[in-house]
């Protein structure tokens, strides 16, 4: 596929840009219809609600608030009432405006002005729901209220329509974060065009997956947070998908591979991890579904659909691209450096070689540190509390934030976050007067009943995100309405967050399991082993406790709160946990692939653990890291999207990945893995029957340079012995082409000697490895005359040839 693709380069290029602009004309003529199906069936809040929308089947408009305040005098002085009254007749007025409930109106506007008549507000209920109300409406009723500020009197607004019209601009948050991937790429790579290909890929796989998702929510719900995670994700595998098979073709055409070649080799070994860890992705995603909350559907369609894009454009368009621009993939000094001095081996980065054989001498101490470092990161976990943010989450700078602590310091802190009791039998005037004499309610009033279904209006006395409210909730449910003989339920903003946290709490276990325990199954098909796939489950728990811990000191304590400008502490999003835990899983399950891939390719050839794990290391560590730093770049990006569920997301899988890439991979696995040894590699011989065979690594093909030609044959022999001179007994000795093709393999015998047939004259290169030794590798030039090479092995030392 990778060949045809890459023959055929303009045909493929013209389709994936046919499919982009196509899908987007067409998801752009039909627009959205995104649709936060919010359902917690079987719920107490869930029953209060379905009473009410039969009792009230036209409070569907969503409902903002002005709020305005003043220095001297009182709300009620007539030159606050000249400025104010004349505002909100002509916000009443605007088309798609339903009512304006000012405080200067009917008996009821009393109880909008606070009891020292300094704060008053304004209920404004549109027509439509937020989503649907035209930002320009929102920024005119904004505008105009915020004219009627003077000296002496502060005029705010709050609500979910007015929170719309505060954000950054769309795309700013993908934009910052595409340029930082850049950054990253061009250090990495040195090259414009190398640096442009993995952002291209990962815009198309985004772009496409994105219009898919918007046609797709004419045909079923979808939430609009769902192409805001899409986007997070799809940024960041697409372009790491795309960064794992550019290093690998860059690294044949270094060795002297014609561009089609290497361009093959690279899809049909890092394409072939790629295809894999994109599965393992959306499996991760998919495991979402365990939960059985619909309103994460939609955002497992959108995930799902977006991953799936990216590594289809990273196995079809990329080879594509790659054939358009040959030999310009590396840079110029590489160009310059080929033509002069001819191919060679990469060699692994000095730090890389170094970090590796440090792991190897130090296995203990390493693991112990990484151990360490991540055991206290998780210790604030321990304090988890799930619930919902509010507009008290805002930055203090917003209009939305001063409205809700102008309204708290008004009315009470819980006025932001009324509870509705909702009555349908019983006495409703001895449950009022019930609810108002509980510990914790500030006020309570019964509104009038429609259809037989009386609402209570229960103000706290405490925050929506406290957890006496959460008790309050628990004592009216509990104790206060089957004492009063009612029938009623406790619904509410505030209810729905808590029940919505409690189920979230209670399905989490299962969700865990079953993510671990598909991604177990596919790792013990993949690497033919029960202790890599366990590593992995272990591996994911402890980063996952990790970065709850730095999302809960971060975003629940506060710590750096402010430097961020990300608002006031609060709960964690009930809804964050999950979504979470599914990205990080699919992404910490891509590093183990691509690390444990290649240690276990060197462990099929060698059978030497420490010289697998030892060469793993050496050869992914600096692509996982720096695709790691792309990662963290994308989703901190995320902090500037001004929805607080995102920037939660990008904080806390930003602290993931790092942890992970930075801690984990590279530290405490290979670490763990030197510790465990041959048993890495442990699978019982019943299971390995019984076992499918799925390949990560492709199979060893023949190779043309393998082929003998006619009088051409030859042999290199030679002794492999110590730095003493001492024979080494069982060294596994291969014979490599050019093009990295194994062409023989042999051991050595008790006298240290070997001997390799060569097919025909030419450059080869001979690598050597036994246990307790370094590798060695060498070119050998071979005539048609049998050549002796020598090999002598050091303990401890190893050869960047050979390491790669």
């Amino acid at each position: 596929m990778a060949r045809w693709c890459y023959r055929h380069r303009l045909v493929v290029l013209l389709l994936w840009v046919g499919a982009l602009f196509g899908l987007g004309f067409a998801a752009t003529t039909a627009g959205t219809d995104y649709a936060n199906v919010f359902s917690l069936p079987n719920t107490d809040s869930k029953r209060a609600y379905d009473q009410m929308e039969k009792a009230f089947p036209n409070s569907a408009g969503d409902t903002d608030t002005v709020v305005w305040k003043v220095d001297e005098g009182t709300v009620r002085d007539a030159s606050v009432r000249s400025r104010i009254q004349p505002v909100l007749d002509e916000i009443a007025g605007m088309k798609g405006v339903g009512q304006v409930a000012g405080p200067y109106e009917g008996k009821g506007g009393a109880a909008q002005i606070s009891h020292d008549g300094t704060i008053a507000y304004a209920q404004i209920t549109f027509t439509e729901q937020a989503n649907a109300i035209p930002k320009e409406l929102v920024q005119d009723v904004v505008d105009l209220a915020r004219d009627a500020e003077r000296g002496g009197l502060q005029v705010e607004l709050g609500g979910q329509a007015i929170q719309r019209v505060q954000e950054p601009p769309t795309g700013l948050a993908e934009m910052v974060g595409i340029l930082a991937a850049a950054v990253v790429l061009f250090l990495a790579f040195g090259s414009l065009f190398a640096m442009l290909l993995p952002i291209g890929i990962a815009i198309f796989g985004v772009g496409t997956g994105l219009f898919s998702t918007q046609l797709l929510s004419h045909a079923t719900d979808i939430p609009d947070l769902a192409p805001l995670l899409a986007t997070l994700i799809g940024l960041g595998v697409g372009i790491d998908y795309a960064l794992f098979i550019v290093t690998r073709h860059r690294r044949g055409i270094l060795r002297g591979m014609a561009p089609e070649e290497s361009a093959v080799v690279a899809l049909n070994t890092s394409g072939r991890a790629v295809l894999f860890a994109g599965g393992t992705v959306c499996i991760a995603l998919a495991g979402m579904l365990v939960t059985n909350l619909r309103f994460l559907d939609g955002v497992v369609i959108g995930t799902s659909l977006t991953v799936v894009f990216s590594v289809l454009a990273a196995t079809t368009l990329l080879p594509a691209l790659l054939g358009l621009l040959g030999t310009r993939v590396l840079s110029r000094r590489q160009r310059r450096k080929l033509a002069a001095r001819g191919p060679e081996p990469e060699r692994a980065s000095g730090a890389a070689a170094r970090w590796s054989m440090s792991v190897q001498r130090r296995p203990r101490t390493i693991a112990a540190v990484a151990l360490a470092v991540m055991a206290i990161l998780a210790i604030p976990v321990l304090s988890l509390r799930l619930g919902a943010t509010d507009q008290g989450n805002d930055d203090a700078t917003t209009t939305t934030r001063q409205a809700y602590d102008l309204l708290a310091e008004g009315f009470g802190p819980g006025f932001n976050g009324p509870l509705q009791v909702v009555v349908t039998g019983g006495d409703t005037d001895a449950l009022v007067k019930s609810i108002g004499g509980t510990a914790g309610v500030a006020q309570a009033a019964a509104l009038p009943p429609a259809h037989g279904v009386t609402v209570i209006q229960v103000v706290p006395k405490t925050s929506p995100q406290s957890e006496e409210t959460d008790r309050l909730i628990d004592t009216l449910r509990d104790r206060v309405i089957p004492d009063a003989g009612a029938q009623a339920h406790v619904g509410g903003v505030t209810a729905v967050s808590k029940d919505f946290a409690t189920i979230t709490g209670d399905r989490l276990p299962y969700f865990v399991a079953t993510i671990i325990g598909l991604g177990f199954l596919l790792l013990l098909i993949a690497f033919r082993s029960l202790v890599v796939p366990l590593t992995a489950a272990l591996m994911n728990l402890i980063a996952a406790a990790a970065s709850f811990g730095v999302l809960v000191a971060v975003f629940q304590w506060g710590w750096g709160l402010e430097l961020l400008g990300l608002g006031k502490e609060g709960p964690i999003n009930a809804f964050l946990p999950v979504i979470m835990l599914s990205l990080l899983f699919g992404l910490s399950m891509d590093y183990q692939v691509f690390l444990v891939s290649r240690m276990h390719e060197e462990w099929v050839h060698t059978k030497d653990n420490a010289r697998a794990v030892r060469v793993g290391l050496a050869e992914t560590g600096r692509v996982i890291n720096s695709a790691a730093l792309i990662m963290v770049c994308v989703f901190l990006a995320f902090v500037l999207s001004g929805d607080s569920g995102a920037a939660m997301a990008g904080v806390g899988l930003a602290a993931a990945v790092a942890l992970d890439a930075f801690i984990l991979r590279t530290a405490l696995v290979p670490a763990a893995m030197h510790l465990l040894g041959d048993s890495n590699w442990w699978l019982p011989a019943g299971l390995e029957k019984r076992l499918p065979h799925l390949a990560v690594e492709p199979a060893e093909e023949p190779s043309e340079d393998a082929a003998p030609v006619e009088g051409g044959a030859s042999v290199v022999h030679g002794l492999v012995r110590d730095a003493e001179g001492v024979p080494v007994d069982g060294a596994v000795l291969t014979l490599l082409s050019k093009g990295g093709r194994q062409l023989d393999r042999v051991t050595s015998l008790a006298d240290g000697s070997y001997i390799v047939s060569v097919p025909a004259p030419g450059t080869y290169l001979l690598s050597a490895t036994a246990r307790s030794y370094g590798a060695r590798a060498r070119h050998v030039v071979v005539t048609d005359e049998p050549l002796v090479h020598d090999v002598e092995l050091a303990e401890g030392e190893v050869d960047a040839d050979a390491v790669n």
